[in-house]
């Protein structure tokens, strides 16, 4: 049976008015962009733990915005690996460290998630199409969930946006443009939206609310497996990079899901990983409406945002969490530390929980002998030119063993 019952405002609790992508429009007569959440009847629930028949995260369908008789998108999305960092944690002086390795999704990161529930609710819909706006990780996801189902689908991203990004999403037959500004995106994208009735698979609004509240729900998934991962218990942090923090928000749900149903009796506190900080100055404010940053250009481009989101902040507050920031030099060399004291090349936006992670046991906040659990939300195959740009060129050499030490003295520096 499903447990979905309702769409309700994030923060006043009105009904949907308009469409799923709309801010709440009492909450917009009082000057606030809110976003909706969905809403279950929980009430004698049981999570199915162990093997399913249904592919990936449709293992918890009964737990999603899923109709009983609606069709269903999947790539095998979920399921992603938790694992020890056994190396790293020694490096950071932490005992009990693990990864929620994402990258591991069917597009390589958690966005799979999101995309298989909005995809899904479009195919249910009979849309004509899906759209995005997005910087890639987004853009590649609702690419590839929508060619398995033959929606047309249409992509807006910037000049900066990584060529492999670009084409991973062509090669599932997106429509891919280029527009002069991040805010040209939208604007194309929310003509196809309104005129043609396309599906956004991003968020409409600005300043921003949050992508889909039924997408949001995918990200649910991850803090069910999270807590069967680790025996049927949580760790004492999560650390999630994030822009708009729909994947944060989501997981947290997951989290208040389990403590509803009686399997833990607190949630985990979370910890934000951003680039610019929009979430930790609300924290710091006092603000329950998101206050706006400057940004600049930078490599952590999946978190590189002006904004946060209401929800985000509810996130943070409810599990007693917190948010704090990495810079691009922090991010590119956690990139080279995870992948050569673990095996794990990340996105460097998605070693931003490992910046993050550091800085708070040096302030304190985490203690050294706590369970933490790092989301790693991406690969680094998808943008080999930013990790390119920190490391040393390649030498050429001729095949004696003269030239292999004089290159690896000038170029690594290390003797033979």
């Amino acid at each position: 049976m499903s447990y979905y019952k309702d769409v309700k405002c994030v923060r006043c609790g009105g009904e949907i008015s308009k469409n799923f992508y709309d801010a709440c429009e009492k909450c917009k007569s009082e000057g606030f962009n809110i976003n909706f959440e969905t809403l279950y009847d929980l009430k004698g629930a049981k999570l199915p733990f162990g093997k399913s028949d249904l592919p990936g995260i449709f293992k918890y369908k009964d737990f999603l915005p899923i109709g009983k008789n609606d069709p269903y998108v999947s790539l095998n999305e979920g399921n992603t690996p938790l694992y020890k960092l056994e190396r790293m944690g020694k490096i950071l002086g932490l005992n009990n460290l693990y990864v929620k390795d994402e990258s591991k999704n069917p597009t390589c990161s958690h966005k799979d998630r999101l995309c298989s529930i909005i995809v899904s609710k479009a195919l249910a819909d009979k849309a004509p199409g899906m759209t995005v706006s997005s910087t890639g990780n987004q853009g590649v996801s609702v690419a590839a969930y929508a060619s398995a189902v033959n929606l047309p689908c249409y992509i807006f991203t910037t000049p900066n946006v990584s060529s492999t990004m670009k084409t991973i999403m062509q090669v599932h037959g997106a429509y891919v443009f280029i527009t002069p500004t991040m805010a040209d995106r939208g604007i194309i994208m929310e003509k196809l939206v309104r005129d043609f009735g396309f599906v956004p698979a991003s968020g409409l609004m600005s300043p921003p609310i949050g992508s889909s509240c039924f997408g949001i729900d995918g990200y649910k998934t991850i803090a069910y497996e999270i807590f069967e991962q680790m025996d049927k218990n949580i760790p004492e942090w999560v650390v999630f990079p994030i822009s708009y923090g729909d994947g944060m928000y989501g997981m947290y749900k997951g989290f208040k899901d389990l403590q509803e149903m009686g399997y833990i009796k607190h949630l985990p506190k979370i910890a934000a990983a951003e680039a610019f900080g929009s979430l930790k100055k609300s924290i710091e404010d006092n603000q329950d409406i998101p206050v706006k940053v400057d940004t600049e250009p930078s490599i952590q481009t999946s978190i590189a945002v002006p904004y946060t989101t209401y929800q985000s902040i509810k996130a943070i507050k409810d599990s007693n969490g917190i948010a704090e920031c990495s810079t691009d030099a922090q991010s590119l060399e956690m990139q080279k530390i995870l992948a050569r004291t673990e095996g794990i090349y990340a996105e460097t936006a998605s070693v931003a929980s490992l910046v993050v992670v550091k800085k708070l046991l040096e302030s304190g906040k985490i203690k050294h002998d706590e369970k933490v659990v790092v989301v790693i939300t991406s690969i680094g195959t998808k943008d080999p030119d930013t990790t390119k740009s920190a490391l040393p060129e390649v030498p050429h050499i001729n095949p004696v063993m003269d030239n292999l030490k004089k290159s690896l003295q000038e170029t690594y520096g290390i003797k033979f």
